[in-house]
């Protein structure tokens, strides 16, 4: 709740499609792209975009861009002329570098000398500032803000090595993997390909899934007869909603091709110097939909583990356990579970509020958190109540609803937090606020409980965090027959979490 309300949010998302067996395809992959971008809403409503080919020779492209949420920004009439697309790939987006602007939106689109590529990108460049100077000394000029372009245009640049007559896209991509180690999935689309990308870090998530008749998406096993096309997603919660089932992620370092025959491996690009992965811790906390995969688990069991984990850290002595509606309430469950307390939910969240949908004026301001909760008070009055949230950011949403809690009857009201203090900024991809805006820099932090008008605060603990998100991991990836010996890439658990202890994974360049 409290990373909604304080502007901290995920950069983007990412999507594919490619149908297979012949073409052209009975598959909509508009249709499908479109979809697979609604599912990947929560990532991004700046604006959306999705980039359409039929793979012939010259392929055709064709682009279709808007602000806003993907339902506005596309309309029925505009999908029109994409219905003879084989493959595709599609982008939502919440700007951390680049104005908001639709210039900004993605994917690119660029000429190269073997014709089009199409571009989008998840993540933000460490080394941009200097990939730019790089970019512009080969005479390229750069027309948005964005580092999605400064990707398109490196990826259009022949590499040293690379015939005049034969395009190398792997090469191409390693080419463009040593220039910056992080952040970043990429989707890069050429003729009748789709390549995934994952930076050797593996930052940022990407998923495979694999479309199939609907009759056969909850049956085990089948084989390439039923596979109706193949699908890339930065989070698996997509594939459920188009008809797909999940197939596997893309590793760290892993360079994928996407063909109408099936998925390949291409590529690994190793780390530099051994390093471990550092996906992004956030996106079990916050980032991600509930019902995403990653590392071979749920993002719904991690968070409840981490709830377990903060019950044993921070006990209290309460009768009931609640959250605020609704991204904590894996960890409240959790926390009730260990701590063997009832669960039960004290705010009834009016989902149709938004938060521009009216100027506030002085009656509005006063009502605060009222016009966006209802308290279920039979629930919790004359009761001590433990509340957990999946972070305080800055503190300014927290303390309305504790006041609101007990003016309707809650003797006391102890704040546990799902996850450690945010201290320091992102610069791989994530929005957070300055350094001094956040809580745990300022001087009030010493005595949070009595800044926010809590009867206690606790936070879980970066080990305990780590725990509990790596505890599920090891025997995972063992067992998973996919992730090859060879891929050392993919053996090794790694989180990044900067933004808790301000250990970067790389090196930051400015």
């Amino acid at each position: 709740m409290e990373f909604e309300e304080s502007g901290i949010g995920e950069e983007c998302g990412v999507f594919g499609c490619v149908a297979a067996g012949e073409w052209p395809t009975q598959l909509d992959v508009a249709q499908v792209l479109t979809l697979g971008l609604v599912a990947l809403q929560h990532r991004g409503q700046e604006s959306a975009g999705i980039v359409t080919c039929n793979g012939d020779c010259p392929p055709i492209y064709n682009s279709l861009k808007g602000m806003g949420l993907v339902s506005t920004a596309f309309k029925p009439e505009d999908l029109l002329k994409h219905r003879y697309a084989n493959l595709g790939i599609g982008h939502t987006r919440y700007s951390t570098t680049g104005i908001s602007e639709l210039q900004n939106c993605q994917p690119f689109v660029v000429d190269t000398l073997h014709g089009k590529i199409a571009v989008a990108h998840n993540g933000e460049l460490v080394n941009a500032v200097a990939l730019r100077k790089k970019v512009m000394r080969h005479g390229v000029g750069l027309s948005t803000s964005s580092d999605s372009e400064l990707i398109t245009q490196l990826l259009a640049l022949t590499p040293p090595m690379e015939e005049l007559d034969v395009p190398d896209w792997v090469a191409r991509i390693k080419n463009l993997m040593s220039e910056t180690p992080t952040s970043y999935s990429l989707l890069v689309m050429h003729k009748d390909v789709i390549y995934a990308v994952r930076d050797p870090y593996g930052n940022r998530p990407l998923s495979l899934g694999r479309l199939v008749p609907v009759s056969k998406l909850h049956t085990s096993g089948g084989g390439a007869c039923d596979t109706e096309g193949w699908v890339v997603s930065s989070e698996s919660c997509s594939f459920q909603s188009i008809g797909a089932k999940y197939y596997r992620e893309v590793q760290p370092g892993e360079i994928v091709q996407i063909t109408r025959q099936g998925v390949k491996t291409l590529s690994v690009v190793p780390r530099p110097g051994g390093d471990p992965p550092a996906f992004c811790i956030f996106e079990y906390v916050y980032f991600a939909r509930a019902d995403s995969i990653f590392e071979g688990q749920m993002v719904y069991t991690v968070r409840q583990r981490c709830g377990r984990q903060l019950a044993i850290e921070a006990p209290t002595d309460c009768d009931v356990v609640s959250t605020v509606p609704e991204s904590a309430t894996p960890a409240a469950l959790g926390y009730a579970q260990q701590a063997g307390l009832p669960y039960v939910e004290v705010l009834c969240k009016n989902r149709y509020v938004g938060r521009t949908f009216i100027q506030p004026n002085t009656r509005l301001r006063q009502l605060g958190v009222a016009k966006k909760f209802g308290v279920l008070s039979d629930n919790f009055a004359g009761k001590r109540v433990v509340l957990i949230d999946d972070s305080i950011v800055r503190g300014n949403t927290i303390s309305p609803i504790i006041k609101l809690l007990k003016e309707a009857g809650a003797t006391e009201v102890h704040i546990r937090v799902a996850s450690p203090p945010i201290r320091f900024p992102c610069y791989m991809g994530i929005n957070i606020p300055t350094k001094e805006e956040l809580i745990a820099n300022r001087p009030e932090f010493e005595d949070i409980a009595g800044h926010i008008g809590a009867t206690s605060v606790r936070y879980l603990s970066v080990e305990g965090l780590v725990s509990a998100v790596q505890a599920g991991i090891l025997s995972q990836q063992d067992k998973d027959e996919r992730i090859t010996k060879a891929n050392t890439n993919s053996r090794r658990v790694g989180h990044c979490t900067a933004c808790l202890t301000g250990k970067y994974p790389v090196e930051l360049e400015w």
